[in-house]
């Protein structure tokens, strides 16, 4: 009993030492905030606030990292530090990694031709935790983003770095259950019967989804529903790795259906490969049992 806790406080002042340090290289932003990125970013969100166009436009606080980030060709440059902290915790066995969540702080808005500076410290390391995935520690970095030397944002990004817990055989687990309240009860009672419903508003027709009390367009609260004709696109995926979920066998894709009708649904692509899903690909609606309770909408990808 003496020994072990000692060894623990000893690795953890070792881990706590990173605290402050830098973790990844002072950068500059590839490009100033610009129209173009910015009109992409409301186009793929559905975001058609006035406040970002025209000539007096800020950019969508929300994209507040997409200033800072590398690009799909280059890779942050991280300090030797943090490499060395990720080291230390995946040689004493926390080899795991799963992002956890992050927060942004809004200092003032971005504007068409603001240059971004930022940088990134080690903020903090976690004591021992446990969780279901397994016993580790949390990294939390900050990056303090700054347009024309002015500060502009924080973003704080979090990960646990684990060692994953043995899992002693266990009967198969059902999925989670949807969440149905008074604002989606139709959809789930349209899915039970195989029918996929989108709400419609009975003041202006627009087509909406997920379901909302009330029109985002013209704030009317009287809706009806049309259904779903169940043709679709992939407008954009992802294939889940990890962390691995009970009743869930990754890789899996997961995609952002664009349906015929023009609004889009989250969902699991299925019948393909995952590594042959592809933005653009053709899909289908079909509805799948779970188990007694459960039936969800998936979409079947359709290849040449």
């Amino acid at each position: 009993m003496s020994g072990e806790p000692e060894v623990h406080e000893e690795f953890e002042a070792r881990l706590k030492a990173y605290e402050g340090r830098p973790a990844a290289a002072t950068g500059v932003g590839r490009d100033p905030v610009n129209e173009p990125m910015i009109r992409h970013w409301c186009e793929a969100m559905g975001d058609t606030s006035p406040a970002y166009t025209g000539p007096d436009a800020i950019a969508p606080p929300t994209m507040l990292q997409a200033w800072t980030m590398a690009g799909l060709t280059r890779r942050p440059v991280r300090t030797a530090a943090y490499d060395e902290l990720l080291t230390l915790l995946d040689e004493s066995g926390h080899h795991a990694v799963v992002a956890t969540d992050c927060e942004q702080e809004y200092l003032r808005p971005l504007r068409p031709g603001d240059e971004i500076t930022f940088d990134s410290v080690i903020e903090s390391v976690s004591g021992r935790k446990t969780t279901k995935l397994g016993a580790g520690y949390f990294v939390t970095t900050r990056t303090d983003i700054r347009a024309g030397g002015e500060p502009a944002g924080t973003h704080r990004f979090r990960i646990l770095k684990y060692a994953p817990a043995h899992r002693s055989s266990k009967p198969a687990e059902r999925r989670p259950r949807p969440v149905v309240n008074r604002d989606n009860a139709g959809f789930w009672e349209g899915v039970a019967r195989h029918a996929l419903l989108i709400q419609r508003c009975t003041a202006c027709a627009t087509l909406r989804f997920p379901w909302l009390p009330g029109c985002a367009t013209c704030g009317s609260l009287g809706w009806d529903t049309v259904e779903a004709s169940g043709e679709g696109t992939v407008y954009s995926y992802v294939v889940m790795h990890h962390p691995p979920f009970p009743a869930f066998e990754p890789p899996y894709a997961v995609g952002l259906i664009e349906l015929a009708e023009g609004v889009r649904i989250v969902s699991n692509v299925v019948g393909v490969p995952y590594d042959k899903v592809r933005i653009g690909m053709p899909v289908r609606l079909e509805f799948r049992r779970y188990d007694d309770e459960l039936v969800l909408p998936v979409f079947q990808g359709v290849t040449p």
